[in-house]
């Protein structure tokens, strides 16, 4: 429909029609729905996914675990542990008494002639002596002046055991013995002690001669004599107690002349530690009866206790003795003894060292010259006094009674001998025996086990 208006200028206007979009049918809208979610597709792919990162991470730990020491040791390498190796001493062998027969014969009409003047010139010495207390509290002074320059490496050792009472409260037990220092290793601080109090000890301190305390662990035991080496890292030892702490010089308990000499015995001689005592050796003559062993068993005229530990020193302040357990004071109890420190040397190196000791299974002992003639073993050996049940010796067919006479391309001369050729070897090697069984002589391979 038109309509006409007369505008500003008079002209006609027309009117146009309003646009309506066509409609568009039904079939041809679009509407974007969402997929359904897989709920099973998902768990399966969620499990692998973890699956894959537990695995991803075992093989990372275990090579991290695998790769690390040999990284640490190539960027910051280890020292070893040096070895443990005592001197070997220099035997004084005693003389015997036919020697002595002999050398008395040649030196008799020497001794008749100087008897008189000798004589005299020692009464005219000792009438120039003059012993007073003064010298009496000198010589006190010196021994203890020596007796602390020793105790430098005398240390306490004590066993913690951790346990329940009835009212379920935590308590403590504590037993100390007394050790010493016998060496350093470039790691650690290596101490002899007697070990029946540390076996079943949770945790085991020593307290040094400045008091200063640290913790150690057992390296190795003996069962025959029940003495152990415990080691304390030199990391735990704080450096002013290393200016102070000192390692204990060893002596020979070999040498004939120890027999009334005077001694001191350090450690807890009279059942408490830091205690101190002096004396005189009264008897060397004694050997433990242990297997696979020679201990010498030195005796004192030293009243101490039952349960005493430490060292027997000489008075040029080395160790000649550990004080322990003998059993050779002669139903004496309270006298103390000590096993020799000769006998000890190889099994202290070989605990501090940590090698197992081989185990032969005989006590043996030498063979006298007499015996040694009639068996037709002129040049001696090793008298197999008896055989241990169910050990090395028994299972090859050793018997009590046998000499051996050589082992290898070693002669067996004496039963030092033989345990040096014992000390020499390690479990599982097979030694070749040749015995003298009743005037026949034999051969015994024999696998030496573990002591």
């Amino acid at each position: 429909m038109e309509k006409e208006q007369n505008a500003a200028g008079g002209g006609p206007v027309k009117e146009q029609a309003e646009y309506t979009p066509p409609v568009q049918p039904d079939f041809l809208r679009e509407k974007i729905k969402q997929k359904p979610v897989n709920k099973k597709k998902l768990l399966r792919r969620t499990v692998l996914t973890v699956a894959m990162a537990v695995v991803f991470g075992l093989v990372a730990c275990v090579t991290f675990l695998l790769l690390e020491p040999v990284i640490s040791n190539r960027l910051y390498p280890e020292e070893e542990a040096e070895e443990v190796k005592f001197p070997e001493e220099t035997v004084t062998e005693e003389m015997k008494p036919e020697d002595m027969l002999v050398e008395d014969e040649q030196e008799t009409a020497v001794e008749v002639v100087q008897a008189e003047l000798e004589d005299e010139q020692i009464r005219e010495l000792l009438s120039q002596v003059q012993f007073d207390l003064d010298d009496y509290q000198t010589l006190y002074d010196e021994m203890s002046e020596l007796a602390q320059q020793v105790g430098r490496s005398v240390v306490t050792v004590t066993g913690v055991v951790s346990d329940v009472d009835w009212l379920n409260d935590i308590y403590e037990n504590e037993a100390s013995v007394s050790g010493v220092i016998v060496a350093n290793n470039g790691k650690s601080a290596l101490i002899l002690v007697n070990a029946e109090t540390l076996y079943d000890a949770d945790s085991i301190v020593v307290t040094f001669c400045d008091q200063a305390r640290a913790s150690a662990e057992i390296v190795q035991s003996d069962p025959n004599t029940g003495l152990a080496v415990i080691a304390v890292p030199l990391t735990e030892i704080v450096e002013e107690t290393m200016d102070v702490i000192d390692i204990a010089d060893m002596g020979s308990s070999n040498n004939g002349n120890i027999l009334g000499q005077p001694v001191m015995a350090l450690g807890s001689p009279m059942g408490t530690g830091g205690s101190l005592a002096y004396g005189m050796v009264t008897s060397v003559g004694a050997v433990a009866d242990q297997p696979d062993a020679a201990y010498k068993i030195i005796t004192t005229d030293i009243y101490g206790s039952p349960g005493a530990t430490g060292v027997l020193v000489n008075m040029k302040g080395m160790v000649i003795g550990i004080i322990g357990s003998t059993g050779g004071n002669g139903g004496m109890d309270n006298l103390l003894t000590a096993y020799g420190i000769s006998e000890l040397k190889r099994t202290i190196e070989k605990m501090s060292n940590n090698r197992e000791i081989a185990y032969l299974g005989i006590h043996g002992a030498d063979v006298p010259r007499e015996v040694g003639e009639e068996m037709g073993v002129p040049d001696g050996g090793a008298y197999v006094r008896s055989v241990e049940m169910d050990s090395p010796a028994m299972a090859a067919g050793i018997q009590n009674g046998d000499v051996v006479i050589q082992i290898g391309e070693t002669p067996i001369v004496s039963y030092n001998s033989l345990l040096d050729v014992l000390y020499d070897s390690a479990p599982d090697d097979t030694l070749e025996m040749v015995l003298m069984r009743q005037g026949r002589e034999m051969t015994a391979a024999v696998t030496l086990g573990t002591r």
